[in-house]
């Protein structure tokens, strides 16, 4: 197997993979899409919402705002809350959401959630949880692509949505796919 990297910046990388099958580059874009864990906003509970909106289209906005997921320190038990509370006039943008713990934010801060009107006012709380794209797309760290070049050579692209580097998200992936391989060894044992 040989790696060369073309592209290699926080928000995207692209190599060159050669010595490998078709299994391993599409089984490495699976992990990726499918299996690397990042924090959502999963629950929301509102408190006050006179917007125009209902409650569960707002909620399914905020759930896809991508948030900031340290790759050391965190897991599955781990729950993160975020407040809101806005009144309008005005938007309310994706750096309204107040989170409760400094390393797990939101990663961009000018995505709109919702537009208010004079009077309206908006209150709520959300609680991340780690979970991974099988559970939900809004899970998903990014995009995995892959193009067959010739025989046993592909390019390989990783595209983060935010939460961790590209890097990172090819890391994390390499780790899954290595425990899994440790795990089967085990059982075969």
């Amino acid at each position: 197997m040989k790696v060369e990297f073309i592209e290699n910046t926080p928000t995207a990388i692209r190599f060159n993979i050669s010595g490998v099958d078709v299994d391993f580059v599409n089984t490495l874009r699976r992990i990726i899409i499918s299996r690397v864990k990042t924090f959502a906003i999963d629950k929301v509970t509102f408190y006050i919402n006179t917007s125009s909106m209902f409650d569960e289209y707002i909620a399914h906005r905020i759930g896809l705002i991508p948030l900031i997921t340290p790759t050391e320190g965190y897991d599955e038990k781990d729950e993160i809350l975020f407040n809101l509370d806005m009144e309008g006039p005005g938007t309310v943008y994706s750096k309204d959401l107040i989170s409760t713990d400094k390393n797990v934010r939101v990663a961009f801060d000018d995505i709109p959630i919702i537009k208010l009107a004079e009077g309206q006012r908006i209150k709520l709380d959300g609680k991340a949880i780690m979970g991974n794209g099988s559970k939900s797309a809004k899970f998903q760290p990014g995009l995995a692509t892959y193009e067959k070049k010739d025989e046993q050579n592909y390019e390989f692209y990783i595209e983060t949505f935010g939460q961790m580097s590209a890097r990172e998200i090819l890391n994390k992936a390499l780790e899954i796919i290595e425990e899994d391989l440790k795990a089967t060894e085990k059982e075969l044992k």
